[in-house]
């Protein structure tokens, strides 16, 4: 059994490209990747009504982007800004329209530069930073790619890092993902289920937590006055 994960008030869930064309029937479909949008819905729900944030990254590529195959890079064209391709399956949409997502980030935008993870070319680490937030829970797509680099990136920024592996896919499920998990790993970054979250320590209501946070304890009862004598 997997060791428990408790979560803090310094924790943040980062999901990392949430988008129509990495799933099936998208131009660069991920095996399975719908598999995980009604789960990572729910958990972003989860981490929104604990109070803690919720950050996405999504690719958003000009039309010509080195990246793509016809102007000579290893992909099909995916993810072009504006289309339904680059947008997010229906699930995630609405809880980025219920203003549960703090902010997604933009990656791959620029026509010259490739973008695996959410903190490259983006102001993730800034936004981290201003929440306070010191761990970083990664789910998403693609496991060998955009998952690992945001997971290694994390790791370099400083912040503590768990991926979840039920709530990611890979483009390649069998020696790709294996590859990534073990170098996510040895990065640093812990592996885990989503069964493993302990939500104790930010499950109490809102109003007990804003009383605690940051103040010390009261100070002790005076001691009662003298007694006179008989």
């Amino acid at each position: 059994m997997a060791a428990p994960i408790a979560l803090t008030r310094d924790d943040a869930l980062v999901v990392v490209d949430l988008q129509n064309d990495f799933l099936p029937g998208g131009a660069l479909a991920v095996g399975g990747g719908d598999a995980v949008v009604a789960p990572i819905a729910q958990l972003a729900q989860r981490f929104h009504a604990a109070g803690l944030p919720v950050y996405a990254s999504r690719d958003w590529h000009p039309p010509d982007h080195c990246s793509f195959a016809p102007q000579g890079g290893p992909w099909p064209p995916h993810c072009r800004q504006h289309t339904d391709g680059a947008a997010a399956p229906a699930a995630f949409a609405a809880v980025v329209a219920a203003a549960v997502v703090a902010a997604t980030v933009d990656k791959g935008a620029c026509r010259d530069r490739e973008a695996y993870s959410a903190f490259e070319g983006t102001d993730l680490a800034a936004r981290l930073d201003a929440a306070g937030v010191r761990r970083v829970v990664v789910v998403g797509l693609a496991t060998d790619f955009c998952v690992l680099a945001t997971a290694r990136d994390a790791r370099r920024h400083g912040y503590g890092v768990v991926v979840l592996r039920d709530l990611v896919r890979a483009v390649d499920p069998a020696a790709g993902a294996a590859a990534a998990f073990e170098a996510m790993a040895r990065a640093g970054a812990v592996l885990a289920a989503t069964d493993a979250l302990v939500w104790d320590r930010v499950d109490r209501p809102v109003a007990a937590r804003d009383a605690t946070r940051g103040s010390r304890p009261p100070p002790p009862p005076p001691p009662p006055p003298p007694r006179s004598a008989a």
